[in-house]
């Protein structure tokens, strides 16, 4: 299994840790697969909410735009042409227009029933507004006008290219540094997203309790990103049962935490969208789901990280006994540790800083940003994940230490050893 043997004699310590450690993985697996069953979502076709609809009160679709051409002029100019197809603006003025001054953007219609057309946007600077430049490739939403002829806005800059060159660029990297360990690494991300999309989100927007849910879908995760990016042996596996103790704990902490800090989620614009369209869903199971999701990776890699230095220092020196072992492999964990929460802190802040900019001019007190309910959110995150962390090292050593020592004895047997 590992990289050196694991065969033992029948008093040996790691034997019976590691007959245990199975034992215990294969009645979590069990419990998995059965509350995956008893919580599998059934079918829902939900309506779309009224905020994400189109102008006709559908589904949006968009199509493939490019910028091939652009001009200033008075905004309303466009004399009627905004958005329609192959209908091209007008050259003058419209009288009142001539104070504002509007791009009419000349589009080209990449896909779609209308695709080799044209059609052009009036878009008014200002704050919100897209800055476009011809050969922008753009995505344009469709709609009609009150006869049906097709109406055409612009939605959003069109990033798929770009995404998936830097996708392809990571994939790559992974794999040459990694070899077939990053590319059973990539498998399980998308065993994970699959899991995420086909069990974890229908249960929910299935009115099903955020708690199971949230730890059956973060056990099969770790399952299956464990053993796939790392093989099976008692190494991974002193891990997953590690990773798995700490997930029952942030799953705990997390009850805990949405309770007695009354955190509502209500502060989020989509949080809000959500309870009003989907009233079955609960916000503050959201949040739960979502603290006990997201410290997935994070104990993940604290865990995989401690069983290996402890397996490799007991590989070192095999005289060792666990409790060496064990000490020496915490203090790396200790290391990984401080470095961690600074992770956890430094991540919030750096994608709430336009919030943060915000509450710096706002003139609010410390207490009042940090307690108020949308920072308060990711305050609590970080906090829970932080402590599920911290105690998953110590956790995990100690299981990695005892499986990594296959010739210790334990205490009871050492009368029957050879004298």
């Amino acid at each position: 299994m590992s990289g050196h043997s694991h065969s033992l004699s029948g008093g040996s310590l790691s034997r019976r840790a590691s007959q245990l450690v199975v034992a215990l993985l294969v009645l979590i697996g069990i419990a998995v697969v059965v509350g995956a069953a008893l919580l599998w979502p059934p079918h829902h076709t939900f309506a779309v909410p009224a905020p994400l609809q189109s102008a006709g009160g559908g589904v949006t679709t968009t199509v493939a735009g490019k910028v091939i051409a652009e001009e200033l002029g008075p905004c309303g100019g466009t004399g009627g042409a905004a958005g329609k197809v192959d209908v091209p603006a007008a050259s003058g003025p419209t009288p009142g227009d001539a104070a504002y001054s509007c791009t009419r953007t000349t589009v080209a219609i990449g896909s779609g029933p209308d695709a080799g057309h044209t059609t052009t946007l009036e878009l008014s600077p200002g704050p919100g507004s897209p800055n476009l430049h011809v050969g922008d490739d753009i995505r344009l939403t469709k709609g009609s006008d009150p006869s049906g002829a097709p109406l055409y806005d612009f939605y959003d800059y069109s990033r798929g290219f770009p995404m998936a060159l830097l996708a392809g660029a990571f994939a790559l990297v992974v794999v040459v540094v990694a070899r077939w360990r990053g590319l059973a690494a990539l498998a399980g991300l998308g065993v994970a997203a699959g899991i995420l999309g086909g069990f974890v989100i229908p249960a929910l927007l299935g009115g099903e309790s955020a708690l199971p849910v949230a730890v059956v879908g973060g056990a099969a995760i770790l399952f299956a990103v464990i053993y796939l990016a790392h093989g099976v042996s008692l190494r991974t596996s002193a891990a997953l049962l590690g990773t798995l103790a700490a997930l029952g704990l942030s799953a705990g902490l997390a009850q805990l935490a949405v309770n007695i800090t009354r955190l509502t989620g209500l502060s989020e614009e989509q949080n809000t969208t959500l309870q009003v369209y989907v009233g079955q869903v609960s916000i503050s199971g959201v949040l739960l789901a979502g603290f006990i999701i997201g410290s997935l990776g994070v104990l993940n890699d604290v865990t995989v990280t401690q069983a290996s230095a402890a397996f490799e220092l007991a590989a070192l020196d095999p005289h060792a006994p666990w409790r060496t072992v064990f000490t020496s492999a915490m203090r790396v964990g200790r290391d990984h540790i401080a470095s961690t929460v600074y992770t956890l802190v430094l991540a919030y802040a750096g994608s709430a800083l336009p919030l943060l900019m915000l509450f710096s001019i706002a003139g609010r007190s410390l207490h009042d940003v940090v307690t108020g309910d949308v920072v308060a959110v990711e305050v609590v995150r970080a906090l829970v994940g932080g402590i599920a962390l911290v105690l998953a090292v110590p956790l995990t050593t100690a299981i990695a230490a005892i499986l990594a020592r296959p010739g210790e004895v334990m205490p009871e047997s050492r009368h029957r050893l050879p004298r």
